[in-house]
């Protein structure tokens, strides 16, 4: 037995930056994985080897088309081993990492698989069938979500693979077939494209990345279109049938019609991911999650005493930068202090060349309110520095409040949007007009000065187009 402050059941970003932050708070904290290495599914299978992927096949493309217009003159050759090697090198490094944290915090890892075994109890079942109970004042669930499988398409990690499977594909498809066209599926569906692949991506609805505000999604999907990928909206596929060298995918229209299969080598199933909330013992303190699997939370308390829950497995966006605010939010109100998320103010980021970052508001959610709002908007095309870098493709756009300027939403699609989009969230956190950004001194030439561009746009007065 051993006595806890708290006892964190899961060790991906929402786990374990709620062990570090309570070892700093001065809570005995314990954090329970049953994986071999810390960081959950961002840091092993998904975030950061997926970043590596896009990072090197974007060089690799770039190496055979935009160096010669630099005057650069190589014929690159693709090495597809050494491109996953540095990428598993870059993923131990980070896991390494964390361990390093939770020894300089006084965080203790309990390797194995956690379960609630009523209140106040975790027990852990090791590796070699081991069990142990830890007692704790308080439990946080962060177990994260795993992929969504789609009936009538088994998932074998060879043919037919989820997120995990493509970020280890041992060669590149010659046709790759991507089911859903969400965030996951774009970005994998282009790194596989770069090296080589024809992508196809089927999606149900009748546009790519829902949730992106319209307009910046159909420019999206014209830049992913340019370079090579198909996409058949308003489409589901309704059955995968594994042969020799390849899988034949049934799709039909969703509105009804006729059914037509596509030949493919791979099959990327990426239609969203689900709570991993199963055989964690809810029951045993009571607590019942939704039908699709969330936990229900009020400030991250659950319905059960001393149980609280973060991340993946609650209500709200599920990224890995949110389930690092909940960690932080829910540790400090254990801790007696206040913790607050406004999820409004999540970025989301789409790592794809062009990049889309956006927060906030999408003109539509304004539109649906009923909230009178300006836009400004500029394009990259202008920019000076994306002009002589050649990536002028895309546009930033600003949208405020008619009435007081306050800025609502902004939305990126174009180079280094993902590091532009920080900035929009500090204004928001601050309730900054779009004249605020549009009045602060940027540096030049920098990508940064496109999303000044169009906060001046808001008041009628872009300088630059």
């Amino acid at each position: 037995m051993a006595g806890y402050d708290v006892v964190i059941i899961g060790g991906g970003p929402g786990g374990y930056n709620a062990a570090i932050r309570a070892g700093q708070l001065g809570l005995k904290a314990a954090c329970v994985e049953k994986r071999g290495t810390l960081g959950g599914t961002c840091l092993n299978v998904g975030c950061m080897p997926s970043k590596a992927l896009l990072h090197a096949s974007e060089l690799f493309a770039a190496a055979g088309t935009e160096f010669k217009t630099l005057g650069i003159e190589v014929q690159p050759k693709l090495n597809l081993p050494q491109m996953m090697k540095q990428k598993d090198e870059s993923v131990a490094a980070l896991t390494k990492g964390i361990e390093f944290l939770f020894k300089k915090n006084k965080v203790d890892w309990i390797r194995g698989a956690g379960r609630i075994a009523g209140q106040g109890k975790v027990e852990v079942t090791g590796d070699d069938g081991q069990v142990t109970t830890l007692e704790a004042a308080n439990i946080v669930i962060a177990t994260g979500s795993e992929p969504t499988p789609l009936p009538g398409v088994t998932i074998d990690q060879k043919r037919i693979v989820d997120s995990t499977g493509a970020l280890a594909l041992p060669e590149v498809p010659k046709r790759l077939l991507v089911i859903g066209a969400g965030i996951i599926g774009l970005e994998l569906g282009s790194v596989w494209r770069r090296l080589g692949s024809e992508v196809t991506v089927v999606e149900f609805l009748d546009r790519i990345t829902p949730g992106m505000d319209g307009e910046t999604g159909k420019a999206f999907q014209r830049a992913l279109t340019k370079q090579g990928m198909t996409f058949k909206l308003s489409s589901k596929v309704t059955g995968a049938k594994v042969g020799k060298a390849g899988v034949a995918v049934t799709v039909e229209p969703v509105a009804g019609g006729e059914a037509e299969t596509i030949e493919a080598d791979y099959v990327l199933v990426a239609i969203g991911r689900r709570p991993y909330t199963e055989g964690l013992g809810l029951e045993s303190v009571g607590v019942s999650p939704d039908a699709r699997g969330f936990i229900e939370t009020d400030h991250f308390r659950t319905s059960a005493q001393g149980i609280w829950a973060i991340g993946d497995v609650i209500h709200g966006p599920m990224l890995a930068h949110k389930a690092e605010e909940d960690a932080v939010a829910c540790i400090e109100t254990i801790a007696g202090k206040v913790g607050h998320v406004d999820y409004n103010l999540v970025p989301s980021v789409v790592y794809t060349a062009p990049e889309v970052a956006w927060v906030g508001q999408t003109e539509e959610q304004l539109k649906a309110a009923g909230r009178a709002y300006k836009a400004g908007k500029f394009p990259f095309t202008a920019n000076s520095r994306a002009k002589i870098n050649h990536e002028t493709e895309g546009f930033a756009k600003v949208l405020a409040d008619a009435a007081t300027d306050e800025i609502l939403g902004v939305h990126i699609i174009g180079p280094q949007a993902a590091e532009m989009i920080g900035e929009y969230c500090v204004a928001m956190a601050f309730r900054a007009a779009s004249e605020d950004i549009a009045r602060t001194c940027h540096p030049h030439p920098t990508r940064s000065e496109a999303g000044r561009q169009a906060a001046m746009g808001v008041e009628g007065w872009t300088m630059q187009a």
